[in-house]
Parts: C-alpha cells; sequence; structure tokens
C-alpha cells in the first residue's frame, strides 16, 4: 500500500545546505519509491488529494507533532568490519599493525565456526539497524560460508549491504589466510555467486570485492581482483594510507607503483566504485588520482584516534572533488552508530583547526551530509538515496528527541529553532531516539518496531 509521511523533514540538499521543512508530506509508492515531496503540506490528506491519490489508497505516518521528533534519511556506515563487533572498545594501547595480531585476527579466525558467525553478524545487523543505519559496507572474514550467512541475515533483515569476504594471501598469519591465489579466486567467486543467487539484482545485498588492504595481498590477487571487478561491475572496497607504519609496507612491498594509492590504481582497483577507508595520509599527487578516478573515502574518525592512526583532512578532500562518506571502522571504531561518528568527524576537524588552519573545520551540516548523502555517493547509490527527493527510495528514521529514557534533554523554553533540535541531537542523542527505520519502505527497526 502506498503511504503518505507527514510532519518535520530533516535532510541535506548539498555539503552545507540542511533544509528543514516545519509541515511537510512525502508520498512514498508500493515500491518503496518517494513519488512526491510537498515542502508546505497543510495535511497527509490534502497532498494526497494534490496528488490524485484516492482516500483508501493509502495510509498515514505521522511524526507526532507535540514531540520534538522528525524524519531523517537513514544512515551509511561506508566502512564496518561486522565481525570485529565482539572487540568494540578493545584495543588498549596498540596501533593498527599490532592490534590486527593481538586482537583482530584471533577473532576473525573463529568464524569458521558458523555458530559463531550467526551470532555476532546476527547482532552486529540488529545493532546497525537500531542506531539508523540502512545501509551498510561490510567486511566479513575470509570464511565463504560465514560470508554467506552475513549476507542471508542482512537481506532477511531488510538492510542493504555490500558483502566482502576478506582477500588476503601475504602477511597474514598461516592459520587465517588464503592459502593461495587459486584459493581466493575459488572462495571469492562462490561467495558472489550465492550473493547473487538470493538478490539476483542486488538491490538490498550486493557482493563487493574486498581486497583487506594491499600489504595483505600480493600483486597476483590485486591484479585478478581489478580485472573481476571491471569484468563484473562490481563495486571494491579497500583500506588505504591508516598508519604511516602501513604505508612503509607497503611502499617496501609493491615496488612497482610509486605510491599507495597506485598500487591500486596499476591493479585496476581504482574507479569510481571504489571505497577507501582512511586516507589519513594521503600526498596531493594521491588525492589528485583519487578524484581523478572517482574513488570515495570512507572517513572513520573514531578508529584513527583510538588506533592514533591520525586526523583525515576531510575539507582537504572534498577541496578536491573527492567523494566522503563515514565509517565506525567496528572495532577499530568503538561504536557502531554513524551519529556518533559524525559527532567525532566534527570533533576531529576542530583538532585539525587548531593546528592554525580554520578551513578543515565541518559543521554540523557537513558531517551530516556526509551521514547521508556523502555516504550515497561514495557507495555509488546517490541516485536512489541519500535524501527525500523525489525518484529515490524510502529509506529513513523517526527521531523522537523526548521520548522515554531519551539522553537528551528538550527545554522548549529554549530551543528557538528545529535547527536547534537537530544540533541537540547531534550531540546527545544516540539509538534510543530511533524510533522506527525504513528501508526499501518496509519498517525493519527502532524501538517502536516488532518484527
Amino acid at each position: 500500500m502506498r503511504t503518505v509521511y507527514f510532519g518535520i523533514f530533516v535532510h541535506c540538499l548539498a555539503l552545507a545546505d540542511i533544509q528543514v521543512l516545519p509541515s511537510a508530506a512525502v508520498g512514498v509508492d508500493e515500491d518503496g519509491t518517494i513519488e512526491f515531496l510537498d515542502q508546505n503540506a497543510r495535511s497527509a490528506e490534502a497532498s494526497a488529494e494534490k496528488h490524485s491519490w484516492p482516500v483508501g489508497s493509502y495510509s498515514v505516518v505521522s511524526s507526532d507533532p507535540t514531540s520534538a521528533s522528525f524524519f531523517f534519511p537513514g544512515f551509511f556506515d561506508t566502512h564496518i568490519h561486522a565481525s570485529q563487533y565482539p572487540n568494540v572498545g578493545l584495543f588498549g594501547k596498540t596501533t593498527l599493525l599490532d592490534w590486527l595480531n593481538s586482537y583482530t585476527f584471533p577473532l576473525e579466525s573463529s568464524f569458521s565456526d558458523l555458530k559463531v558467525a550467526d551470532d555476532v553478524y546476527s547482532r552486529v545487523i540488529a545493532r546497525t539497524l537500531g542506531n539508523g543505519t540502512t545501509t551498510a559496507a561490510y567486511y566479513a572474514t575470509v570464511h565463504t560460508a560465514g560470508t554467506n550467512l552475513l549476507a542471508d541475515l542482512a537481506l532477511k533483515a531488510g538492510q542493504r549491504a555490500f558483502i566482502g569476504r576478506c582477500c588476503m594471501d601475504a602477511n597474514s598469519p598461516d592459520y587465517y589466510c588464503d592459502k593461495d591465489l587459486e584459493d581466493a579466486q575459488k572462495a571469492t567467486l562462490e561467495v558472489i555467486e550465492h550473493i547473487t543467487k538470493i538478490d539476483p539484482d542486488h538491490d538490498i545485498v550486493c557482493p563487493i570485492l574486498t581486497p583487506r588492504f594491499a600489504a595483505s595481498c600480493s600483486k597476483e590477487l590485486l591484479s585478478w581482483l581489478g580485472k573481476l571487478s571491471t569484468d563484473t561491475n562490481l563495486p571494491v572496497q579497500t583500506h588505504i594510507s591508516e598508519n604511516m607504519l602501513e604505508v612503509e609496507l607497503v611502499k617496501s612491498m609493491h615496488t612497482f607503483a610509486d605510491s599507495y594509492a597506485g598500487v591500486y590504481d596499476k591493479c585496476g582497483l581504482l574507479h569510481d566504485k571504489t571505497i577507501l577507508a582512511h586516507a589519513v595520509h594521503l600526498t596531493d599527487d594521491e588525492r589528485a588520482l583519487i578524484a581523478k578516478r572517482g574513488s570515495g573515502i570512507a572517513h572513520c574518525p573514531a578508529s584513527n584516534s583510538a588506533l592514533t592512526s591520525g586526523e583525515t583532512r576531510v575539507k582537504w578532500l572534498l577541496d578536491a572533488g573527492v567523494k566522503v562518506g563515514l565509517g565506525t571502522d567496528v572495532s577499530g571504531g568503538f561504536t557502531p552508530s554513524i551519529l556518533h561518528t559524525a559527532r567525532q568527524a566534527l570533533l576531529v576537524s576542530r583538532h585539525l583547526s587548531m593546528k592554525g588552519d580554520e578551513s578543515h573545520k565541518l559543521s554540523i551540516e557537513e558531517v551530516l551530509y556526509l551521514a547521508t548523502v556523502g555516504g550515497a555517493e561514495v557507495c555509488g547509490l546517490a541516485d536512489k538515496l541519500g535524501n527525500f527527493l523525489p525518484g529515490k527510495k524510502w529509506d529513513a528514521q523517526l527521531i523522537t528527541l523526548d521520548c522515554k529514557n531519551s539522553p537528551v534533554d528538550i527545554f522548549p523554553w529554549e530551543l528557538k529553532t528545529h535547527e536547534d533540535l537537530v544540533a541537540k541531537w547531534l550531540f546527545n542523542g544516540d539509538d534510543r531516539n530511533v524510533t522506527k527505520v525504513w528501508v526499501d519502505g518496509k519498517l525493519v527497526a527502532g524501538t517502536a518496531f516488532t518484527s
């Protein structure tokens, strides 16, 4: 049945342009596609009549006019390791490379046990959806069966997901790696086949080619994945320039290229469907190359702070035309919440600006753009997701700031505008404020959701 959503709407139209519509109506058809947006609506019924929707042919969902609630687009998590969820908050004093060996690889190796995989993947999907993440770019593990299970669970839960089996045939523990190039190829193709079988058009779950990072893959594996991406038009996700020791390791290992980005480029992995996580230590030439190829960056501020990797210069990237979204990077990142990640992105940008260059500073409007439209651009979905413009899909969340047990205290005499509510939500809100979550027009999560 068609649905008219009525009430306060907040969405981003451009990087620094957040639009607040105090009384609007959005009409969503049976396929979950937005058919109309009335920016000044008297009622849901009046808007339906205006667009020739007969009485009885639609249902109505309204934000409570007496409460501090509004509709907001679903979040994008452009970089999250689903298998690492049990380790959130566990990193001690480690940095990237020793953290991988001390915490990450031992945990991921246990996913040969499907009971472990089912428990963890079910929880991380529920947790991310509950935090308003309607689209996630997931890294699984090297295990084929476990990766396929992650795809099954995401599809069942109704979360849009890119599902990647980690490819790693070099600089990896003997107990946790691809045995050889042929083993990596076979497992990768099996995952693609499974996901295409359960979702032939990749509308909800889509395979994504996942060389873990350049130092964990041979040139032969990287090149094979690059050719596979060209032949199949499948997206790619990997890491780049997260940590200086990692950058030096890649430089010493892959001498055929003159930079980290150059390694991916020479192997055919740098294109407009590539998601590169971190990009903390890029050079000017690498930034120019990434912009030229149309690749996107998953900015992971919580992880980069936790592992003392550095501070990504987001404005520097955006100024060069590079697409940027946000990633929680669980479990280097300590939270599966994109709202919290947006908060961290804003604060990290301020730390950069404290070094003397105010141009690095990100605003509330800008980090919420990165969490929605920016993420859609990075994931190659900007034509169908990211805001409430007609023709896009209804992937949305209903935010209620004065709900029971809300972490946000609202003082009506203090707040002057709806923009004030949005600011309070960004800095104080969490999953308790996410009342309902829709993906493709279907209600899938939220505090008011019962399966």
